[in-house]
């Protein structure tokens, strides 16, 4: 099953809710970061959060997601837009620990908890809108639910979960959000609580083949879920060697002049795909004279 998300309302438009699977998305961002264990988890549900997040959005928004929690794994970025398409790095991928007494990868101590999520939301117009709230578990779930009702003012719910195998590879990943709309009534409200306490956890769903529909189905009962778009999803970043290019002319020809004495080749790394672009001295030439 290829990744995808999908768009619904349910409660007859009570609720608006997002599900998605993720877990090639997920298995790219790991494969290209070579990501262990835990640091798996914690990009993978921060991606995932981010492209539902950012199917949020219209036309060519973006956003950013940064997550600081002061743990081992270091600053965590995602970068997201309204087509489905996701990036994000973590700083130091080569964190793993032992699971908690429950079985679950100990995210909270990968992130930590003395720290800020922050969002900024780039929609075509002079200014940015931006929010950050403090972390208030380190599992990123809560966080992001946290950040919708302080942040955004809407009462929300948002499940993000990766599995991972033993050898790092990614089983499952996947998340939803729903968000309640102005004047839900209380009984719906009430059902909905009791409804996530017994609820399998998102990547156990995924991990047992429920398409993004069939978990807005546990969630809401079939029957009270009305679907309104599905896209696909997937690692998607933007870089590229006339990019770099571009960034070295920036640089000036003195900074090329010094780059052709010193090494006599120049090598650019994408932080988000982790792609590098080698530049020969004749390139550097070529460019040094663009700069000029």
């Amino acid at each position: 099953m290829k990744d995808y998300l999908v768009k619904a309302l349910a409660y007859d438009g009570n609720i608006r809710a997002y599900a998605v699977r993720t877990t090639e998305t997920v298995s790219e961002a790991q494969r290209r970061h070579q990501t262990w264990r835990t640091a798996s988890a914690a990009l993978g549900r921060t991606l995932t959060a981010g492209v539902m997040m950012g199917a949020m959005l219209k036309g060519d928004d973006k956003l950013t997601i940064k997550i600081n929690g002061g743990g081992p794994l270091g600053p965590m970025v995602v970068d997201s837009n309204a087509k489905g398409e996701v990036r994000g790095y973590v700083t130091n991928p080569e964190v793993d620990f032992e699971s908690t007494e429950h079985g679950k990868l100990d995210v909270r101590r990968a992130v930590g908890t003395e720290g800020t999520l922050a969002v900024v939301k780039d929609v075509g117009m002079r200014d940015f809108f931006s929010g950050q709230v403090p972390l208030v578990s380190g599992e990123l779930g809560e966080d992001f639910t946290y950040y919708f009702a302080t942040s955004e003012q809407v009462p929300s719910s948002v499940g993000v979960g990766v599995l991972v195998n033993p050898d790092d590879t990614i089983l499952a990943a996947g998340g939803f959000i729903f968000q309640l709309m102005p004047g839900t009534p209380d009984p719906i409200i009430s059902k909905l609580e009791e409804r996530l306490q017994t609820i399998e956890p998102i990547s156990k769903l995924i991990e047992r083949g429920l398409t993004p529909e069939q978990i807005l189905g546990e969630l809401f009962g079939s029957e009270q879920v009305k679907i309104l778009e599905t896209m696909p999803v997937g690692f998607e970043c933007n870089c590229s060697k006339d990019r770099f290019a571009n960034a070295i002319v920036g640089l000036g020809a003195a900074e090329i002049e010094a780059m052709i004495e010193e090494d006599g080749q120049a090598e650019a790394h994408c932080h988000f795909c982790n792609e590098k672009y080698l530049f020969s001295g004749a390139e550097l030439e070529e460019l040094k004279k663009d700069a000029n």
